[in-house]
């Protein structure tokens, strides 16, 4: 329902089907040149604005990365918990 009232949307819809119409009327006259053209607008609009929107939706994410500074009994009681020495030197646990 959001699509609807975006006007990226409209505008892109409406280049669509101006694009067919002329490509249509390129064939009712059996003049090629305005139907190639008229299809090939029709491809392009398309194009664009599934690249608008991916450049939107690129723009909104968010980085959820935090830099995070721990003291040293941090550090013991993150390694008491996952099962390390506690002395600062975190021991790898074999398989």
């Amino acid at each position: 329902m959001e699509k609807l009232t975006s006007r990226k949307f409209w505008i892109a819809t409406a280049a669509f089907l101006a694009s067919i119409a002329s490509s249509i009327s390129g064939m009712a006259t059996d003049n090629t040149v305005i139907a190639g053209v008229g299809m090939g607008c029709a491809v392009a609009s398309a194009a664009i604005y599934a690249g608008a929107e991916a450049y939107v939706d690129a723009a909104n994410v968010k980085s959820t990365t935090v830099a995070v500074q721990a003291t040293t009994s941090d550090k013991k009681l993150i390694e008491k918990a996952v099962g390390g020495s506690g002395d600062g030197n975190a021991q790898a646990t074999q398989q």
